[in-house]
């Protein structure tokens, strides 16, 4: 029998009690504080979009600061208070949480919540992590694109109370756990970018063709055709999934996850993708982006999308999308896009990208030596990547496990 065990036999043998949020703290909202806000120097302060980006289970330092005068207009908060971001476009992220174990008050902004409670702070700040807090709060979610709770309803979710003792031995085992495993993660997100780096250089050698003469290059024009795609409103069920330029992912996948459809509308059946089409972002931080349709799904595809189209007996569709994760491709595509304003990547500008094209058994042998390395390095079902998500998912199951108690009777 652990520690955690022992304590929990000896102080609450029934049982432990779970109760709403709102019957152990209450939820302050923050107010004011713009990003613009913030300074190198002065009353230290919370962000909202910093808890998303910077901060932790806990923290004792802010990165950020606003001027005492500001500061003074601003609600605070105090050693062991929650900080919460209420917004983001996702349902993972929302109500995100760190824990202010500093010492000294500190302003937090809008769109944030500060949670003053009895709880331990690290405690309460991992069981927002953990399954049964996503699982409750679920159906508070409300907004379309940008996603938000309110304290209101944060207030009714239930939280085990076991006595303090346990909690803080349970943060000693999770902070212990933590470390070790941020430090774990660290050596193989270092070997994983050591690998990418490795096989974009192998990529690339693969496809100079070291010269030879007898390799054709083509524009991307005389080989094939170009396609955008239509305006719907996307919705959380339908029809059709409706691919969307977030839906590709840096590795130039498919994303599996917050997909979302739209229903057979008038012309929605003229964008149906099928297997082997090629689709390119054509707008944003994310133009250029290529994501291969490696099966006949039920989907159609948006309007900042392009859909490339090959005859097959020519081009191997996979053949080109490795060819569109290359540096020859991407310094084409730097080289012709409009960077005015937002960068613009249209089909006039894609038509002249420039690529070799070898014989199709040719295509396909480097397609089979490359898709060997992707899946080392992108593949999260194999390789490294699948490493490192199976750890994070390990890190998770423990920290469920210790955060979820027999129920005691009310």
């Amino acid at each position: 029998m652990n520690r955690i065990e022992e304590l929990i036999a000896q102080l609450c043998p029934d049982g432990v009690k779970y109760k709403p949020l709102g019957d152990v703290g209450k939820f302050i909202r923050g107010n004011g504080l713009q990003k613009s806000d913030l300074t190198n120097a002065g009353i230290g302060a919370i962000h909202y979009g910093q808890i998303h980006t910077i901060y932790g289970i806990w923290v004792k330092e802010t990165k950020s600061f606003v001027p005492e005068e500001m500061a003074r207009k601003l609600r605070k908060a105090l050693h062991n208070d929650l900080v919460i971001a209420t917004t983001s476009e996702n349902d993972e992220a929302v109500a995100k949480a760190v824990a202010w174990v500093g010492e000294k008050e500190i302003a937090v902004s809008g769109d944030a919540y500060i949670y003053r409670h009895s709880l331990d702070p690290k405690y309460v700040a991992y069981f927002f992590q953990t399954e049964q807090f996503h699982l409750q709060k679920k159906p508070y979610i409300t907004g379309t694109k940008v996603r938000r709770i309110s304290g209101e309803n944060l207030a009714k979710i239930r939280v085990p109370v076991p006595p303090l003792e346990v909690q803080r031995e349970i943060v000693k085992v999770l902070d212990a756990f933590t470390a070790l495993e941020a430090e774990l993660e660290a050596e193989l997100e270092a070997e994983l970018e050591a690998r990418r780096r490795q096989y974009a250089t192998y990529r690339d050698r693969l496809l100079a063709f070291n010269g030879r003469a007898d390799i054709r290059w083509a524009t991307l024009g005389e080989v094939a055709t170009f396609k955008y795609g239509f305006t719907a409103k996307a919705m959380a069920s339908g029809e059709f999934r409706f691919i969307r330029i977030t839906d590709i992912t840096d590795g130039g996948k498919l994303s599996p996850n917050d997909a979302k459809y739209v229903d057979s509308i008038d012309g929605a059946l003229e964008y149906l993708v099928k297997q082997g089409d090629v689709l390119m972002a054509r707008t944003g931080a994310t133009y250029g982006k290529t994501v291969l349709i490696l099966d006949d799904l039920p989907a159609v595809y948006a309007s900042f999308l392009i859909r490339i189209r090959f005859n097959e007996m020519e081009v191997l569709p996979s053949y080109y999308w490795h060819f569109a994760q290359s540096s020859f491709y991407w310094n084409q595509a730097n080289s012709l896009v409009n960077m005015g304003g937002q960068p613009q990547f249209n089909a006039n500008v894609l038509k002249d990208i420039r690529f070799p094209i070898p014989p199709l058994e040719e295509q396909a042998r480097i397609v089979a030596i490359l898709d060997k390395f992707d899946a080392l390095v992108n593949d999260l079902t194999s390789g490294l990547p699948a490493e490192i998500n199976g750890r994070r998912q390990q890190y998770e199951h423990y920290r469920n496990r210790l955060l979820t108690f027999p129920e005691a009777e009310r």
